[in-house]
């Protein structure tokens, strides 16, 4: 599929890391499954960086466990499909992203789950007027992704499995245990070609998540991806991501500093965990996720200001109201717990009463 890339807002993964994947690809010299544009060994190296042979340096896509990371990818290379499991803001949907575009170099193959997502999202839909003018036929079938990666060998994603309805969800038996997609009105199936299979995220703490059925899940091999570990591996990774975004977006800001990106780390760390992380005060926690997704949000939202408003450089000021905006999800409990955190933790740390000032003058 050609698009028009120039000043694309946000290129696919295959566009932005074009450099890299050729980089890796051109030094892998390990045997690759069929349709594969490098081998298991690369598509890892790739995802998680480092430095070739000739010195090319590899950024890391994703910061975590390298086994889980070497297993996702075993799993791309069986018969069976691969589910990215986890909370929000684990980046399920960036290391599909990746993985989809190291193995078959197309990241666009995807349908997004929704409430309101139908079976032709999966299967194929209908141009209506040939269908209207001429009856049915293969020039009147529009293809899903889905089926169009089965005609290729490529890599579809299925983000947000677990939103679309079961029904919908269970449309993928056929094509997964069968590796076939039947067509009625034509009497025919399409046979997925060699190096297809799908990858599927899905997580089960928002709300109107559909459960998905013993026999679907028997399809897949589901790899959970948990949250940083530590203080240190989130610092890296929403500095990391908000520095990438910034540029992405041409902010003329400075990078946000570690100090300021450690102070929403550790709100977010603490108010997600009920406690301080000294823990000597417990505290309520909000009603929404506060995932390092949200963390990476805050810290960007921080750098428009500082850019447009400010002196270039993020500040107290610049984090506040993303972190009022992050928390206070519902205006009665999660304003409530955010007082006390302000009065509790935030006031009581010499180094923060920037932050309680700003925060207290924006209210609640």
């Amino acid at each position: 599929m050609t698009t028009e890339t120039g000043g694309a807002l946000r290129p696919s993964a295959e566009e932005q890391y074009a450099a890299e994947l050729a980089a890796v690809a051109a030094a892998d010299d390990r045997p690759r499954p069929p349709r594969w544009r490098m081998s298991p060994q690369a598509v890892v190296r790739y995802v998680l960086g480092g430095k070739l042979p000739d010195g090319t340096v590899i950024t890391p896509k994703y910061v975590g466990d390298r086994r889980l990371v070497e297993v996702a990818v075993g799993t791309l290379v069986t018969d069976r499909a691969l589910l990215l499991l986890g909370v929000p803001g684990t980046a399920k949907s960036w290391l599909s992203e990746h993985l989809a575009a190291a193995v078959s170099g197309d990241s666009t193959l995807v349908v997004q789950g929704t409430a309101g997502t139908g079976e032709d999202s999966i299967r194929y839909g209908w141009n209506y007027a040939r269908l209207i003018a001429e009856g049915p036929s293969e020039a009147a079938l529009v293809p899903s992704p889905v089926l169009r990666a089965m005609r290729t060998g490529a890599v579809a994603r299925i983000e947000e499995l677990t939103r679309m309805p079961s029904e919908v969800q269970d449309s993928l038996i056929t094509v997964l245990s069968e590796k076939a997609l039947p067509v009625p009105e034509l009497n025919m199936q399409v046979q997925a070609i060699a190096g297809f299979t799908i990858i599927a995220t899905a997580n089960d703490r928002d709300r109107g998540v559909n459960q998905m059925s013993a026999a679907l899940a028997r399809r897949f091999n589901t790899v959970v991806l948990p949250p940083p570990a530590t203080e240190d591996a989130e610092v890296a990774i929403v500095a990391q991501r908000s520095a990438q975004l910034g540029r992405a977006l041409q902010l003329p800001a400075e990078p946000p500093s570690l100090a300021e990106v450690r102070r929403v780390v550790r709100i977010f760390r603490e108010l997600r965990n009920g406690g301080t992380a000294d823990g000597r005060t417990q505290l309520k926690k909000p009603s929404g996720s506060l995932s390092t997704a949200e963390a990476i949000s805050v810290v960007t939202s921080g750098m428009a200001l500082a850019a447009h408003f400010g002196d270039g450089t993020i500040g107290a000021d610049e984090l506040a109201a993303g972190l009022l905006g992050a928390v206070v999800k519902d205006r009665v409990s999660d304003a409530a717990a955010w007082q006390e955190y302000l009065e509790a933790v935030v006031k009581e740390r010499q180094e923060w009463r920037d932050l309680y000032r700003a925060c207290r003058e924006l209210g609640v």
